[in-house]
């Protein structure tokens, strides 16, 4: 597939972090952009605003005229997220349309680049946005695909130059679905590799299978996680890297708490001097991210002071540990945490910050298969809170598993608890004396934050 060949690119599923990034980026290259999302959202209407015809009933007549009447020059992407008895999806199938998921199309993308990929259970967007910001902050000529909103440029599109051929691009290495198969990268980062998405692996051990194939795929570097750098034994054709706290050939050391509070800095090893930062963003997980994005960038030709002072100037991701309000009285805080070990570094790292502070934390579930597999995980992890409020579970994709329910966690946690649903939320943290509030999750627990922001004020 050439891109040249299509002069209309139709996304199923377009309001999508990952598809709208492709949605823009095809925008960028002089492509008509449509498609059909299941909801109205901030992003889709930045999407409309962009230039992009979006629709948001499943039915035929919605698709735009140009593209049934431009069969041959038509791409049509789509994500996983929608359903097999999609009307539309099985419209276009039927009329012959050429039709490829997300990652395919990313990867097609990345063969035309020298890419650098971020896999791992935990941590691919935020590296890959320092990595963006690294890139862009040394004038390199880039692309980047991220799986959230930058905070530096608001967008999960990041470009600097021409993004040609000649042009470096920073893609995240998503294992959800094999997704990362796709990609032959140049360069890759392994962040982690918890259990995850075993509704797709089974177990354990087969999705270890999967990064261990994705690393074969590797081109020139590899830049491991010095706890999982045993799933790279077997590769001899890669210049191979870990990195870690104290440990590795990249690595983090003297961590120490900066003048503001959940901030820190430290002395950065492994480039091509002992580099001081002052990291922009919180989180004391955070600093592995910063040591795995500089190395990155480092192999990529970036010097070691660019890089120290790029990190300094990184404002984050939305819903990654985004400050929504802090006055004298109360702080509030959104975070896209939807595993049990991202869980327990997110608010960890907020009681860290506020130790003399209640801490309530809202979270909203995200599939009926993580609930199920990780019930255990969920409740030990959400237990750190001084409350908990737990919404129901958001289904994405899923249809719902009999005996799986909240209760699953619920039952197991040890601190002071309730249940809610959305609609009933605001109304129960009314009744409630805020310090410092959470909100968590990978669902729509994101369209509460205004809502909760405003009664807070």
């Amino acid at each position: 597939m050439q891109s040249k060949d299509y002069h209309i690119v139709y996304f199923l599923g377009i309001g999508g972090i990952g598809m709208s990034a492709l949605a823009r980026w095809f925008i960028r290259q002089g492509k008509r952009v449509a498609g059909y999302d299941r909801t109205a959202t901030a992003l889709t209407r930045e999407l409309e605003s962009e230039g992009m015809e979006i629709h948001y009933d499943d039915r035929i007549e919605q698709i735009p005229g140009y593209v049934l009447d431009n069969k041959e020059t038509t791409l049509v992407i789509v994500t996983p997220a929608v359903p097999v008895n999609h009307t539309e999806l099985n419209f276009l199938r039927a009329q012959g349309y050429t039709i490829k998921k997300r990652a395919e199309v990313l990867g097609l993308i990345s063969r035309s680049h020298r890419t650098l990929a971020v896999a791992g259970t935990h941590g691919k967007t935020t590296t890959s946005s320092m990595i963006a910001h690294i890139l862009k902050s040394a004038s390199k000529d880039m692309v980047a695909f991220l799986g959230g909103v930058s905070a530096n440029y608001g967008s999960n599109l990041v470009c600097q130059g021409l993004a040609d051929e000649s042009a470096l691009m920073v893609a995240e290495a998503d294992e959800f679905d094999r997704s990362f198969l796709q990609l032959h990268p140049w360069l890759a980062v392994v962040t982690s590799a918890d259990a995850d998405h075993l509704d797709i692996y089974g177990n354990h051990q087969a999705m270890l299978d999967a990064y261990r194939k994705f690393i074969a795929q590797v081109q020139q570097h590899l830049i491991v996680h010095e706890k999982v750098a045993s799933l790279a034994d077997d590769i001899t054709h890669i210049q191979k890297y870990t990195y870690g706290m104290n440990r590795g050939q990249f690595f983090a050391e003297h961590v120490r708490p900066a003048k503001q509070a959940g901030f820190f800095e430290f002395n950065l090893h492994g480039l091509d001097a002992v580099h001081p930062v002052s990291l922009g963003v919180p989180g004391f997980h955070n600093v592995e991210n910063a040591v795995a994005a500089a190395a990155t960038c480092y192999l990529a030709g970036v010097p070691g002071n660019v890089i120290a002072r790029a990190l300094a100037t990184f404002k984050g991701v939305k819903r990654r540990f985004e400050f929504i309000l802090q006055t004298p009285d109360v702080v509030f805080i959104d975070d896209y945490a939807h595993h049990p070990a991202e869980i327990e570094a997110f608010l960890r790292s907020v009681k860290a910050m506020y130790p003399q502070r209640k801490l309530t934390v809202v979270f909203q579930p995200h599939l009926y298969t993580r609930t199920r597999d990780f019930a255990d995980g969920f409740a030990q992890s959400l237990s750190l809170a001084d409350e908990l409020v737990l919404l129901d579970i958001y289904p994405a994709r899923e249809q719902p598993i009999p005996g799986v329910d909240t209760s699953l966690i619920f039952e197991k946690v040890t601190t002071r608890k309730e249940l809610s649903t959305k609609a009933d939320l605001p109304g129960l943290l009314k009744s409630k004396k805020i310090e410092v509030l959470a909100t968590v999750g990978a669902g729509d627990i994101d369209t509460l934050v205004e809502p909760i922001k405003k009664q807070l004020q």
